[in-house]
């Protein structure tokens, strides 16, 4: 049932994201209005369906707080911990502005907590791409002492002394070392592609890199669909 629930909300974000690409793919083409308003109100419509899914998700989070806080790894457990903590900051700034929005609230500045909401979202996933790093050089790790791996790597090396050579056949065994590293974790690899998806929309919210409403869309809509394939292929969701 919460899978259902996570996989509608997903579904709905990809949507909402979805159809801001398109408003602002055919805002300068001439006799497409009436599809501009109907797709801007589909993403109205999507982003308020998101919300009410989301009223729980402050509970949740801080519930997933407190398990990573429990985690042996020193690292996963700070990454985590603090990720969880600002995604139920977040969730909770996104209930307000969702209150106000219904009129539930009318005494409050729009503006700022909407800044505060994009603020504990862009630290939320900075301490998930910081994860993912950690994982990556975990996997490396790991791949390293792969027996298969080190005859691959000393296909491509040889005894030169040359420092350029060496230079150029170090970056070729890393790289070769990163991509079966990744190969072979692709739930990494996954979640790494959709948190660096995501980030794009805070930091252009709060102006740390600004693109436009295009962009937005297009990284809105490739996370959710990243999200969707995680939801339907266990074997692809990052654990913890």
């Amino acid at each position: 049932m919460r899978l259902t629930a996570v996989l509608y909300l997903v579904s709905f974000r990809a949507a909402q994201y979805g159809s801001a690409l398109f408003v602002y793919l055919l805002k300068n083409k001439s006799g497409r209005q009436k599809l501009i308003k109907k797709l801007q109100s589909l993403e109205s419509n999507m982003s308020t369906g998101r919300k009410l899914f989301r009223l729980g998700n402050t509970v949740s989070s801080i519930d997933a707080a407190k398990r990573t806080m429990h985690l042996e790894d020193p690292v996963l457990r700070l990454c985590l911990t603090v990720a969880n903590l600002n995604r139920s900051l977040y969730f909770l700034c996104d209930n307000i502005l969702w209150a106000r929005s219904i009129g539930l609230v009318t005494d409050m500045d729009k503006e700022k907590w909407s800044v505060r909401a994009s603020r504990c979202y862009f630290v939320s996933l900075l301490m998930n791409l910081t994860r993912d790093l950690y994982g990556i050089y975990r996997a490396m790790e790991r791949e390293a002492q792969d027996k298969q791996y080190r005859q691959k790597v000393s296909q491509h090396c040889s005894d030169s002394r040359d420092v350029a050579c060496m230079a150029v056949l170090n970056l070729q065994a890393f790289l070769l070392l990163l991509y079966h590293s990744l190969r072979h974790n692709p739930s990494v690899l996954l979640d790494t592609a959709k948190n660096v998806c995501d980030l794009f929309i805070p930091m252009d919210r709060l102006g740390i890199y600004k693109t436009n409403p295009g962009v937005v869309g297009l990284c809105g809509l490739m996370s959710s669909i990243l999200g969707i394939l995680a939801l339907v292929k266990p074997s692809f969701k990052l654990k913890p």
